[in-house]
């Protein structure tokens, strides 16, 4: 669990990151999930994007991809999301 210190350094973080992913039409597919999670061990904070043509709630999408990944969703802001994910060797040194 974050505490909010440590979210906001996180959305700080990926004010200039560009979207890796955009979640289609398809929604929340297998290989949707495993394409995050192999992501996020690599680089353990993302931003992805929700394209309008997802028929499910924004909220529900980043949910079930935070719950599927065991990751954390850090920030939303319309159709985009943050997450986080320590990853074995972490890159990223949180604020306390």
């Amino acid at each position: 669990m974050l505490t909010s210190k440590q979210r906001a350094y996180l959305r700080k973080l990926a004010q200039n990151m560009d979207p890796v992913f955009q979640i289609g039409k398809e929604g929340v597919t297998p290989e949707v999930i495993k394409a995050v999670d192999d992501v996020l061990e690599a680089r353990e904070l993302i931003k992805l994007n929700i394209l309008k043509s997802v028929e499910e709630d924004v909220r529900e999408v980043a949910d079930t991809i935070a719950l599927r990944t065991h990751s954390e969703c850090c920030q939303m802001i319309g159709r985009r999301i943050v997450l986080y994910r320590r990853a074995e060797k972490p890159k990223l040194e949180l604020p306390r």
